[in-house]
């Protein structure tokens, strides 16, 4: 898909974008790492950078980046050749429930994230709600990442490496306030470091070998695994059940309590190759609307 790009000193501008709403993509659950200012706009971290993303009328704005680092990280971050009209119209053909969840989290992009900050996010979210993982991977990050600068007045730091996560001790990372997560954490940190991680053998393999390789790693169950799949390897038809994807499917679907596995088999039978997006819309429609919670 055509973009309109405008590159200005310090700034990039998407001109009439399409599927792209701020507020849809950095609080659908899918990174922790992004925050809202008083302007409405949304600064975030990624990739040891600090961006600012604003919507004024159809317009992104893209404040702290300039044409290079906007072609060669934030495009494929931001899913921006992705044309997602093509998605919504197959993950809801025929379905009522998908076409409500898709307009009201319109505009929701899914991010392709960096694989050791995914997982380690992810293990933390196990058990866990918005807030609180948002301000353990900020402390985290506070406490053991490399120091970028200020924006907006306020300190940035980049996510801690996995170097330096492995070399601790589970006592010093729960001062982060991650709890029992901690020793997961440095395990799966000192595995990594033994043999890294080879995204694009990962992204050859099949969904099943995919996730039976992340599942080696501590802390990771079922949920975590077909996060890291969706959100940073690619695997599209992965498809997490937590809490909220758990009840959402339940209320509309099944009408009865049922295991996650069943649930991901369904979805995937239903929604094939895009299964993840079709979560992400659910996750958001449930969460927000309080749908099937009791």
């Amino acid at each position: 898909m055509q973009l309109d790009i405008i590159y200005n000193h310090n700034e990039v501008i998407v001109k009439n974008m399409e599927d792209f709403e701020p507020q849809h993509i950095f609080e659908c659950g899918q990174s922790f790492r992004w925050n809202r200012e008083i302007d409405g706009s949304y600064t975030g971290i990624a990739y040891k950078k600090i961006l600012n993303v604003k919507k004024i009328d159809r317009d992104i704005i893209f404040k702290n980046t300039n044409k290079k680092e906007f072609n060669e990280i934030w495009m494929e971050y931001f899913d921006l050749n992705t044309d997602y009209k093509i998605i919504k119209k197959e993950i809801s053909k025929d379905d009522p429930i998908m076409k409500k969840a898709i307009d009201f989290g319109n505009g929701i992009r899914i991010l392709k994230q960096e694989p050791w900050e995914t997982i380690a996010s992810f293990i933390i979210s196990a058990n866990n709600n918005i807030p609180r993982i948002k301000k353990t991977v900020e402390i985290l990050s506070e406490n053991y990442g490399d120091y970028l600068g200020q924006y907006n007045d306020i300190d940035r730091y980049a996510f801690p490496d996995v170097k330096t996560i492995a070399g601790l001790t589970p006592e010093e990372l729960k001062s982060s306030g991650i709890g029992y997560r901690a020793s997961y954490i440095i395990k799966t940190a000192q595995m990594i470091v033994d043999e890294p991680i080879d995204l694009c053998k990962l992204q050859k393999l099949d969904i099943k070998k995919c996730e039976k390789s992340l599942l080696q790693y501590h802390g990771v169950g079922p949920k975590v695994a077909h996060c890291i799949l969706f959100f940073c390897i690619g695997q599209m038809e992965a498809f997490p059940v937590d809490t909220w994807v758990k009840r959402v499917m339940e209320y509309f679907y099944f009408k009865e309590e049922t295991k996650p596995k069943v649930i991901q088999e369904f979805a995937t039978k239903k929604y094939g190759k895009y299964a993840g997006y079709a979560q992400q819309y659910l996750f958001y429609y449930a969460r927000e609307l309080n749908i099937g919670k009791k």
